[in-house]
């Protein structure tokens, strides 16, 4: 039996926009504090125009937050709060993990295995139940307005969509 494969160039497209694109040089990393670091050798980087290469490879430095398009849901890693329409969220741990693995992969459907593994673990000894029960736990507090971002991909896991919301015809059905 013999399978076809698409030739290799037909899959690579073009970036979409890469004007505000810029390549950063292979010796980016002179001026890092480790200086014995190898240099990036072999890598293609292209970072948005405006921001420091050097920025990228620092440790232990508290990330900006992260705001998806549609800005009612903000998860912000540093100060490890979530809010929905200016509305502060009290989440726990695995449900702020959860959301924010969600809401930084929008419209990715995940499996349940895939979110066990990242925000419970590998070693995390249970079923795709406890997602389940987490992502239940998170509609609730994401409100009657925004639980429909969430969605259940039947058989499957979940996805997060930003324009997402609760439509009136489920409303009146009264359906959440």
């Amino acid at each position: 039996m013999t399978t076809a494969l698409p030739h290799p160039a037909a899959s690579l497209r073009p970036l979409p926009d890469t004007r505000h694109l810029h390549l950063v040089a292979d010796g980016v990393r002179h001026h890092a504090e480790d200086p014995a670091s190898p240099p990036l050798v072999g890598y293609l980087l292209l970072v948005p125009q405006g921001t420091d290469p050097l920025d990228l490879f620092v440790k232990d430095r508290p990330r900006p937050e992260f705001r998806p398009a549609d800005d009612a849901v903000r998860i912000d890693t540093a100060r490890r709060t979530a809010e929905v329409d200016g509305r502060e969220l009290d989440l726990t741990y695995l449900e702020f993990e959860l959301l924010a693995h969600l809401v930084r992969r929008p419209h990715l459907v995940q499996s349940r295995e895939t979110l066990v593994a990242a925000v419970w673990g590998y070693d995390h000894v249970g079923d795709g139940r406890t997602v389940d029960v987490h992502v239940a736990r998170l509609r609730r507090k994401l409100g009657a307005a925004h639980r429909r971002r969430i969605v259940t991909v039947r058989s499957i896991g979940y996805k997060y969509v930003p324009d997402q919301q609760e439509s009136p015809h489920a409303a009146a059905r009264g359906r959440s």
